[in-house]
């Protein structure tokens, strides 16, 4: 598995090629000692990146795959559906899954995506608009969702962390 190393402004993003497919973007605070692959793929997927960290890409396109339950794939399409710029609450994304007693399982799938930003779970916030849980650390989420807010023109939210 083809594994490439790209600098973000938050971080160094881990990216995981597995039989033609994005499997896994992890964001770590250090690249790791050892170096980084190429492939095609991987080359378009930093590309991709690059045009999302400059305000110009609002949708990823690019073939990926992760691991996990039916249940967890569901949660993951839904996340989706979230528009650039835009938050949803782990409620909101209950009811429009039609599981409004299942906030907990969505909200454990949520943080079980391994395509950061690219299945983008940081647009999903607390019903009181807190940034609640994220994998890559609530000051990251609160990064990503204020670059978006400022490539959309929106003014400054309110972002609790």
């Amino acid at each position: 598995m083809p594994v490439a190393y790209y600098k973000t402004p938050v971080g160094i993003a881990q990216i995981t090629e597995e039989d033609d497919f994005i499997t896994r973007i992890h964001i770590m605070d250090d690249e790791p000692a050892g170096g980084s692959a190429t492939s095609p793929l991987l080359t378009e997927t930093m590309k991709q990146f690059d045009e999302y960290f400059a305000g110009t890409r609002k949708v990823f396109d690019l073939p990926i795959r992760q691991h996990g339950s039916d249940f967890q794939q569901l949660v993951w399409q839904e996340l989706l559906k979230i528009e650039y710029g835009k938050t949803i609450s782990y409620n909101q994304q209950s009811v429009q899954m039609n599981s409004p007693l299942a906030i907990r399982a969505i909200a454990a799938a949520n943080g079980k995506n391994n395509l950061w930003v690219v299945v983008p779970c940081h647009r999903v916030i607390g019903s009181n608009g807190s940034l609640t849980g994220y994998a890559g650390g609530l000051w990251r989420k609160k990064w990503l969702l204020e670059h978006e807010a400022k490539v959309m023109g929106i003014g400054q939210t309110k972002l609790e962390l």
